[in-house]
């Protein structure tokens, strides 16, 4: 939606002016998207190129906002890192230690020294390939994990999302379903966090599962490998 209303605007709009410093060019892209947040306007170190972080993307322009770089992404030539993608990553930092641990599942491998936070869907076969080819292996972790099921993709995924916080062991009854599909039986009429989670992860801007948090605030999309989890949860 957010690059659809860029692109329509980069249609009609040159702005001939120059802002010439980071304020005056955030009040330019206000201007511009009266409904989305700005969160940030950063001149960066290549060639008078703007980062601007409007809504939950990243878009590049000059000085006087006359172009946009909308879904390009920007690649340190020396390095070859990929500035856009850290640069979200960074922007889009949680503080870990405001998320609500008490509606989670926890599951401590080890001695749980390191944290790591997700939301997952009891139906989403990404999640499922996390937690059988990632987490299954990781150790000395405490995981929390936030049921947060996609009605809209998985119609009775909340049910057993109920199902398993409601079980009498409800960290066996999460490893039981997405290890080896063995859903606990029992009505899922406890008192359960499902609505609360849902509002939290709209509140963080979760759009999809899974979605893991790491202690250090940073988050992740996807089924990423145990050795990727490894390097994050060590701070790399």
């Amino acid at each position: 939606m957010l690059k659809q209303m860029l692109w329509m605007v980069l249609a009609g709009l040159l702005v001939t002016s120059a802002w010439g410093d980071e304020a005056s060019l955030k009040k330019a892209v206000e201007s511009a998207y009266p409904k989305l947040k700005v969160h940030s306007v950063t001149k960066t170190p290549y060639n008078g190129l703007y980062e601007v972080f409007l809504g939950e993307e990243i878009f590049y322009t000059d000085e006087k906002f006359s172009f946009f770089i909308v879904e390009g992404r920007l690649i340190d030539a020396k390095t070859r890192k990929n500035v856009t993608t850290d640069r979200i990553e960074e922007l889009s930092k949680i503080d870990f230690s405001t998320l609500p641990l008490n509606q989670a599942i926890k599951v401590i491998k080890g001695n749980g020294s390191r944290k790591l936070a997700v939301f997952s869907d009891p139906d989403c076969p990404y999640c499922k390939q996390l937690e059988q080819q990632s987490l299954a292996s990781l150790n000395d972790v405490t995981i929390y994990t936030f049921l947060f099921p996609l009605a809209g993709l998985h119609p009775d995924a909340a049910n057993k999302a109920r199902a398993i916080w409601c079980a009498p062991d409800r960290n066996k009854a999460w490893t039981d379903w997405m290890l080896n599909g063995q859903l606990a039986k029992g009505s899922g009429t406890c008192v359960n966090p499902i609505d609360e989670t849902a509002e939290l992860g709209n509140k963080l801007g979760v759009r999809g599962t899974p979605l893991l948090i790491f202690s250090s605030g940073k988050r992740v999309s996807g089924a990423i490998p145990a050795q990727e989890i490894e390097s994050r949860l060590a701070g790399k």
